[in-house]
């Protein structure tokens, strides 16, 4: 039942995750929030939201969270990574720190937190990995943009990845892929208005209809954009 499975997000304390969170929470998921400072959100329901403290540039950090999340709900489902930082900066003007940040955060820790969760989302049965990629992940929209895209193409390249590997084990993965959205993010990098970018609650309302969709429903990946583009 819907009501009996776990997931765990991570970078759920604001923006999208929150957003994510809030809406599986109603939705009667049980939540297991990964959060750099954690705190339980005031709409949270205490016996059924479990809050750690995750750093996802401590690569011992997945390990541990899953291991709190089994000895408090005894079972994982879904795993959404969230949790990704952006460098404005081009593939010349970047140093190496700058790429290994970005490849720490959004594509090593996903990573290391399906492998942590791979054993309990194995035994469900029906396991969900949502990778928050981007639409810079799927094509170079501008040169401020073109170091973070190589990070998210690399994250949507691990969202196949667990796709494949997890077929038998009843493990389905998605890439999720929006463009601008209405977090403070997107506000540093956009002069758009709120109303004009994509509501993280719709992101979060098509995340759930990914984890609710039966094995036999696969989505590889799932593009959003608030914008018109030629192929996006």
């Amino acid at each position: 039942m819907t009501e009996e499975r776990v997931v765990l997000i991570s970078g759920a304390n604001r923006g999208i995750g929150e957003a994510i969170a809030r809406f599986l929470g109603a939705a009667g998921w049980r939540l297991s929030l990964g959060m750099r400072s954690p705190q339980l959100p005031e709409w949270a329901d205490p016996h059924r939201v479990q809050v750690v403290a995750y750093d996802a540039s401590d690569p011992s950090a997945e390990a541990a969270w899953t291991e709190q999340a089994l000895a408090r709900f005894g079972r994982i489902d879904a795993i959404i990574a969230n949790a990704g930082i952006m460098i404005p900066k081009n593939v010349i003007e970047a140093d190496d720190a700058d790429l290994d940040a970005m490849l720490a955060i959004n594509v090593k820790a996903p990573r290391r937190l399906a492998v942590a969760a791979w054993d309990a989302l194995g035994k469900s049965g029906r396991g969900r990995v949502i990778i928050l990629g981007s639409l810079s992940g799927k094509r170079v929209k501008s040169s401020t943009a073109s170091l973070y895209s190589i990070s998210k193409f690399a994250a949507v390249a691990l969202a196949h990845g667990i796709r494949h590997t997890g077929w038998d084990l009843g493990i389905r993965a998605t890439a999720l892929c929006p463009g601008f959205v209405a977090t403070d993010m997107a506000r540093a990098l956009t002069n758009r208005a709120d109303n004009l970018l994509t509501d993280p609650g719709d992101i979060a309302r098509i995340t759930a209809m990914l984890l609710d969709l039966p094995n036999e429903a696969s989505v590889a990946e799932f593009t959003i954009n608030c914008q018109l583009e030629e192929s996006y």
